[in-house]
């Protein structure tokens, strides 16, 4: 088991936090990434209604052929998120010392990563999933993170599937 513990937020305030955060971060990123790169503010803090841990998740998904430009402009700019896999279509960083905690997902369009934004589609499109994620997030309030992480991976896998 991991140290690390899954703790909700007061979500309304972390919403606002974070939003404030996606439209500084989002505004200097477009100054930097290529044209073709698609910031998006995703996760828990951009879905009405939904609990959060309180953090920030961006993504940018760009073409195949933008991405290893993209990986080093955000490679410059950001920490590499240790505990994410990395592959030649997905890489992950953060900024910890950004509040609130600011996680950055960068996907090349259509590769096998590419689902972040389906997820949250989902979620904004249907009340009743959005549900059934705040029940797991309850369930797993103060529980070890690598268990609420598997049980969350769980359920975008069957979201996206559309066997729910």
């Amino acid at each position: 088991m991991s140290e690390q513990l899954f703790r909700l937020s007061e979500t309304e305030n972390a919403r606002e936090l974070a939003q404030r955060l996606f439209d500084d971060v989002s505004a200097t990123l477009r100054l930097v990434l290529p044209d073709a790169a698609e910031v998006r503010h995703i996760g828990a803090t951009a879905i009405p209604g939904c609990l959060t841990k309180g953090d920030l998740d961006v993504l940018i998904r760009v073409p195949a052929a933008d991405f290893p430009r993209t990986d080093a402009i955000l490679e410059a700019r950001f920490a590499r998120n240790g505990g994410s896999v990395r592959t030649d279509s997905f890489s992950a960083f953060e900024d910890a010392s950004r509040a609130p905690h600011l996680g950055l997902q960068l996907t090349a369009t259509g590769g096998p990563f590419d689902f972040f934004h389906r997820f949250a589609e989902a979620l904004v499109q249907s009340p009743r999933r959005v549900e059934e994620y705040n029940a797991l997030k309850r369930a797993h309030n103060n529980c070890d993170m690598a268990i609420y992480r598997a049980a969350k991976d769980a359920f975008i896998a069957r979201v996206l599937s559309g066997a729910d």
